[in-house]
């Protein structure tokens, strides 16, 4: 599946670009799981690694991990930097 095959869902598709060296990143991880229990099938969430995709990381002008991007049929709604709370991603996506 392409990453506009990913996006263009019609459930909401959160994107986390991330790094396996990066602190923050591991703080994300389980925010994203519980914001995932929290809305079950309303959203997809997919993990995207900057070392391993560093063209879509630049396409995407990912400057800092983690970044968070959240896509409604193919419209991207909703980026940020940073670590960010369950309640402001389920808010968001609900």
């Amino acid at each position: 599946m392409t990453f506009e095959e990913m996006i263009n869902s019609d459930k909401s598709t959160l994107i986390d670009f991330h790094a396996e060296w990066c602190g923050p990143c591991k703080m994300m991880s389980p925010i994203l799981k519980e914001t995932k229990i929290a809305l079950g099938d309303k959203v997809q969430i997919i993990k995207i690694d900057v070392d391993k995709n560093p063209g879509l990381a630049a396409d995407l002008q990912v400057q800092g991990v983690p970044t968070l991007m959240l896509y409604k049929k193919g419209q991207l709604i909703w980026r940020k930097s940073g670590v960010i709370p369950k309640h402001e991603l389920v808010k968001l996506i609900q």
